[in-house]
């Protein structure tokens, strides 16, 4: 009973996440998500990704590290949308700076995998 009671409240957990990153991305103005120092951060986010799938599927990565890799890279691509929604849908130059870092460790991590 106990272990049902979970399940519906980890399924509504997730419905109502998603549903908050899906009004997120839809309140996102065009100018807002082609800004260019969100556009940077967010195409090497994208260029690591495949970067990411194109070592497992040589099979020089195992599937367990790239889903920890693609985990952190989700992380920074929130903190990119969270950081955004509060400097009226762009980032500040420090703030590109400071996701660049997180995006090189995470860079070397697939370099060494």
């Amino acid at each position: 009973m106990s272990s049902k009671l979970g399940s519906i409240i980890m399924g509504v957990s997730l419905a109502a996440f998603l549903i908050g990153n899906v009004s997120v991305a839809m309140a996102e103005t065009q100018w807002e998500k082609d800004h260019p120092r969100r556009e940077q951060v967010n195409s090497r986010l994208n260029n690591q990704n495949n970067r990411i799938d194109n070592k497992v599927d040589s099979g020089k990565m195992t599937k367990g590290q790239a889903a920890k890799v693609h985990k952190e890279d989700s992380q920074i691509r929130g903190e990119e949308r969270s950081m955004a929604s509060q400097n009226g849908g762009h980032i500040t130059r420090q703030e590109q700076r400071t996701l660049n870092q997180q995006e090189n460790k995470v860079s070397n991590q697939i370099h060494k995998e």
